[in-house]
């Protein structure tokens, strides 16, 4: 197949869809498909490394002469920058659901309307079950794969730290529900440690919060990291959080986490309780006396953190790259037919 790869945000930005859509593109080529990918994300990096060709800001008619290219046009998210050609070359279209779509009478609740109107014509993929409840057309429901190459359990690395968090520091992530839950720790006089990693526009508030509840002690900011060290410092810890106050339409760092040895703890809203499965534990989201009597079962129940470890490895070859990339390319292969 000859597959145009259509993602608005790409590579080399960070966040769980750019590292999806990577995953995916590759997944496509290794498996002998054809795949171009159009992006609006600039970079100063080089392209020749990727098994595929990437075209980024593409003018009108570049657009258009890849439209009649492809096979199957594939939208990893809607976006409708890219999505006119198919009004003047007909080609099948899917489209998978990586988040909400917003509603209302603004700019972007228009916007959202305007994109459920053109989805009519599309073949639909949802990643979490969650998601496909919030769009009126039927999708098939496919969840995201996570790094498996790079997320794993690395010999060698002791286990000797608590509790871990991992996301940008905005207030959507919820990290003062987690710095609050620690306080309600202590008078449990549990004090487990935690690491913090990530950046953003709250990093100054909330280490402050963290003095402010008497955490100093117990907790650590390190920065953002990525890679090979996010993947080691993973490994050096026993629970990965994921407070969450937002509703996550799915939630790949919970992946990461499990493939690298943690316990996933997270909040229940959307899509996140699919990502995390039965290989760990869930909270309404923003309850931090909830999430309190979360960490303490997993720090004082060893049972319980077999039972969660033990149903990781079949949660998460649910979630290895080919196995998701081979249900994405059987869809697409269905669409051709179908036109």
């Amino acid at each position: 197949m000859k597959i145009l790869f259509c993602s608005h945000a790409f590579h080399p930005n960070l966040g769980g869809l750019e590292s999806v859509g990577l995953l995916l593109a590759r997944e496509f080529a290794s498996a002998g498909q054809e795949v171009v990918v159009v992006t609006q994300t600039p970079t100063d990096e080089d392209d020749l490394d990727f098994p595929f060709k990437v075209v980024r800001h593409p003018h009108a008619k570049s657009l258009l002469r890849l439209t009649a290219w492809a096979d199957v046009v594939y939208h990893h998210n809607i976006s409708l920058q890219t999505a006119w050609p198919l009004m003047l070359v007909r080609r099948p279209w899917v489209v998978s659901h990586h988040g909400w779509l917003p509603r209302g009478s603004n700019q972007l609740g228009v916007k959202g309307m305007l994109k459920r109107l053109v989805l009519r014509s599309a073949t639909g993929i949802a990643v979490s079950q969650a998601v496909a409840m919030d769009y009126k057309t039927t999708s098939t429901v496919i969840p995201n794969p996570y790094d498996d190459r790079q997320f794993r359990i690395i010999p060698g690395i002791v286990r000797d730290q608590d509790l871990v968090f991992v996301g940008r520091l905005v207030s959507d992530k919820g990290l003062p529900v987690l710095l609050h839950a620690l306080r309600h720790l202590a008078s449990c006089n549990l004090r487990p440690n935690l690491t913090v990693i990530g950046g953003g526009p709250e990093d100054k508030a909330w280490r402050q919060l963290a003095l402010d509840l008497g955490l100093a002690g117990q907790v650590r900011f390190v920065g953002p990291k990525r890679g090979d060290d996010l993947a080691v410092l993973l490994n050096s810890h026993r629970v990965l959080v994921v407070p969450s106050l937002w509703n996550e339409p799915f939630g790949v760092v919970a992946l990461e986490g499990l493939a690298c040895g943690c316990v996933v703890i997270g909040s229940e809203g959307g899509g996140l309780k699919e990502a995390i499965g039965a290989a760990g534990l869930t909270f309404p989201n923003g309850d931090a006396p909830a999430l309190a009597q979360c960490l303490k079962k997993v720090l004082s129940d060893p049972e319980i953190v077999v039972d969660c470890l033990s149903a990781a490895p079949e949660h998460l070859n649910l979630h290895r790259p080919s196995r998701v990339a081979q249900r994405y390319l059987a869809i697409l292969s269905e669409s051709i037919q179908v036109l």
